[in-house]
């Protein structure tokens, strides 16, 4: 990795993402653009949470159930607990994950601290989702394409503002995996908490941060098509197949989740 290609000066998703989560790996600019953030949107950092947990449910149930033991997770972000390879392989120790990120400081601590199991499998891509035929020959090496795989896109294709750019990448992924493989895609909303999410996203933007937008729920679920959309849908990642305790479901997040089943 070379350092002078991570520009501390401007936020960075992950970066907020991690310091959110209260994490170590952020800057000043990072915790600057998301205390901004949490000052209009206190709860922000449950949306975090949630697609976590919504990660480690999904996964669960694609390994213990839909039978997949292969991972393709684009837009990894910072490393932090009950990250995919970990929740895949204490189902089952055999799983193969790679993990896809164009962030150089992302991809040298995935390196150095996504560390699998000795059954398993877990290689490190670093490449932008606008470039799926590079990622798909990167993960070649370490996926055999004729079986299913579990492709996760979690809140990173939030991050491509152009929709027909957005459409066509997550369709060329999707089309070069097999019957049986699922799409796990969360999305930012403005659903939950209207103009003031997406007053946060323009600022950010404009700062020089990461560019994020929202989309609705009717343009997420335009991603599976084709698909087979599990049960419950595209809803709040936070109440997708989640356990309703005595306070009742949990309040819905910024994040909208679903799992589709290809072919």
């Amino acid at each position: 990795m070379e350092p002078a290609q991570i520009d501390t000066s401007v936020p960075q998703s992950a970066r907020i993402w991690n310091y959110w989560l209260g994490g170590k790996d952020n800057y000043a600019a990072d915790r600057a653009a998301g205390d901004e953030v949490l000052a209009k949107i206190p709860d922000i950092a449950d949306g975090a949470r949630a697609e976590r947990a919504f990660l480690m449910r999904v996964v669960r149930y694609l390994v213990r159930e839909a039978g997949i033991r292969q991972f393709l997770d684009v837009g990894t972000g910072l490393p932090t607990l009950n990250n995919t390879h970990e929740v895949a392989q204490e189902a089952d120790p055999t799983c193969r994950i790679v993990y896809v990120d164009n962030d150089p400081l992302v991809m040298a601590h995935a390196r150095a601290l996504l560390v699998g199991s000795p059954e398993g499998v877990t290689d490190y891509v670093q490449a932008d989702l606008r470039e799926p035929d590079a990622i798909l020959a990167a993960a070649e090496r370490t996926l055999d394409f004729s079986r299913p795989v579990g492709l996760m896109l979690l809140g990173v294709v939030n991050h491509l503002m152009d929709d027909d750019e957005a459409y066509s990448c997550v369709g060329r992924l999707v089309a070069a995996l097999p019957a049986g493989s699922h799409l796990v895609f969360t999305h930012s909303t403005a659903e939950v908490h209207g103009e003031p999410m997406l007053e946060v996203m323009r600022e950010t933007t404009a700062r020089g941060g990461t560019p994020i937008r929202a989309r609705t729920r009717a343009e997420i679920e335009r991603f599976f098509d084709g698909m087979e959309l599990l049960e419950p849908g595209v809803v709040s990642c936070s109440q997708w197949r989640a356990e309703v305790s005595s306070d009742g479901r949990p309040a819905p997040v910024y994040l909208f989740g679903g799992v589709g089943r290809i072919g």
